[in-house]
């Protein structure tokens, strides 16, 4: 490696962050970034929570007329799940040219407005509209996320970041389910209690934007744009803070491994360089959202198959759903520990196992205690995955590397919907899960074989070419 990169101030400013100790000026940053996190949540899982309300309005129906009719639940997934890949794959390079906090504070206020108005449609093509048109927001969001976390902490941290984040972003699951099982039966003012329940998700969003306007640009992508100035006075602000927290001063930094300066275009992540991580990551987001969604959307109608009231149903979602911000909280004591392919890989397993267990079940206590076994197999992927592909791109093109390989995962979910109805109605709930186990196997395959090793390891070292070999 060129030693002149290696000591260029961008190089320097990334190996000075990789070396902070965790404290509270670290957490708070992370404590806000995933407040964002916390309201994109909250509007992906309202689809279970609400969809009991919405059959009871005669909006939309369970199970369509043909494979791809615009009246049932399967419509409304897919509505969400067309604007997550448009945003994904169309619009979340605008973080890697604008900036990782412009983007991520403008992404949270159009999906806010878009979800608003949503809540006052009363048919199935003006619900799903603003479904879509709230999704690509989402969309745009969450990549920005794990983008700007992944930046902002040290690489000895990553995993256990991740793991809080998700564990806060996931604190919306149980409270949308309650919020539902409350106010489904309801009508306040008039408005069916579903609608109520879109409307708090959105009307909280505003709030959480105030509260953004606090947080830096991240210092990495200012270094990789040439604004030396700027990242170092971010940098040195962020050190101050951390200094005077841990009480000692701060340690010496590693060696600095340089980026490619130049701008990043997304044909990059084709180069030979990144080629098999982008296959790798796009397989895997293809079909690790069909196990995840699989559940988590369809759980109260899953069990409304099995002959469970609606009200037992939306009960519960609401105990399984605690397993969503619980289990990655837990979680903190291996994130780091683990590799994190492997945890990916593990996290599928767990999915496909529970998931059949669960196809199988009748009473009230194995459907529960299995039900957020799964729960806790999901948050695992969740973050794991999350926290692996942000790892694997250079800073120049993370957000459109991340932004294209996620948005697979949107992809696959638009039609997953669809076949699940039509699966569900033609094999029941057991036909359903063995479609899921199928497609946790190829994820566990491709990641398992092609995915590169990440753990205790920095950003620049991992993107650097040939850097990092499968294993």
């Amino acid at each position: 490696m060129n030693a002149s990169l290696a000591a260029s101030p961008a190089a320097e400013i990334t190996a000075r962050l990789d070396r902070l100790p965790m404290t509270r000026t670290i957490w708070m940053l992370v404590l806000l970034i995933s407040l964002g996190g916390w309201f994109d949540t909250y509007a992906i899982f309202l689809t279970g929570s609400i969809a009991p309300g919405m059959f009871a309005d005669k909006i939309f129906t369970p199970t369509t007329v043909s494979l791809f009719g615009f009246t049932g639940l399967a419509s409304f997934i897919a509505a969400l799940f067309t604007g997550l890949f448009i945003g994904t794959m169309f619009f979340t390079q605008l973080a890697d040219k604008f900036g990782r906090r412009t983007v991520f504070t403008v992404s949270l206020v159009w999906f806010c407005i878009a979800t608003l108005i949503m809540a006052f449609q009363t048919t199935p093509n003006g619900i799903n509209l603003w479904r879509l048109i709230a999704g690509i927001g989402i969309g745009v969001e969450l990549v920005t996320v794990d983008t700007y976390i992944s930046e902002l902490v040290p690489k000895r941290a990553r995993g256990r970041t991740f793991a809080i984040q998700q564990s806060i972003g996931f604190i919306p699951v149980p409270l949308v389910a309650l919020l539902a099982w409350l106010l489904n039966p309801l009508s306040p003012f008039g408005l069916s209690g579903w609608r109520w329940v879109v409307i708090a998700g959105s009307v909280g969003a505003i709030l959480v934007w105030l509260v953004r306007l606090r947080l830096p640009e991240s210092p990495r992508w200012l270094a990789q744009q040439g604004r030396i100035d700027e990242a170092e006075r971010v940098m040195r602000r962020i050190e101050t803070n951390v200094e005077a927290e841990s009480g000692k001063p701060l340690p010496k930094p590693e060696p600095a491994v340089a980026e490619d300066q130049r701008e990043g275009r997304l044909a990059e992540i084709f180069s030979p360089a990144y080629r098999s991580r982008t296959i790798m990551l796009s397989v895997a987001n293809f079909c690790q959202t069909i196990g995840f969604y699989g559940f988590a959307n369809w759980v109260p109608t899953l069990l409304i198959s099995k002959g469970i009231h609606v009200s037992q149903t939306l009960e519960y979602s609401f105990i399984i759903a605690f397993a969503y911000p619980i289990f990655p909280l837990l979680s903190t004591l291996f994130a780091d520990r683990i590799e994190r392919k492997w945890q990916v890989c593990l996290s599928c397993a767990g999915i496909a196992i529970f998931g059949i267990l669960f196809a199988f079940q009748t009473a009230a206590l194995p459907l529960i205690i299995i039900g957020t076994l799964q729960t806790m197999m999901n948050a695992w992927l969740s973050f794991s995955a999350h926290n692996y592909q942000s790892e694997l791109f250079p800073t120049r093109i993370r957000a459109r590397g991340v932004g294209f390989v996620y948005s697979w995962s949107r992809f696959s979910t638009i039609f997953t919907g669809f076949f699940i109805a039509a699966i569900l109605q033609a094999f029941g709930v057991p036909g359903v899960f063995m479609f899921i186990a199928s497609a946790m196997a190829i994820v566990i395959i491709a990641v398992g074989v092609w995915g590169p090793a990440t753990n205790h390891r920095s950003l620049e070292e991992i993107s650097h070419s040939g850097a990092l070999q499968p294993r």
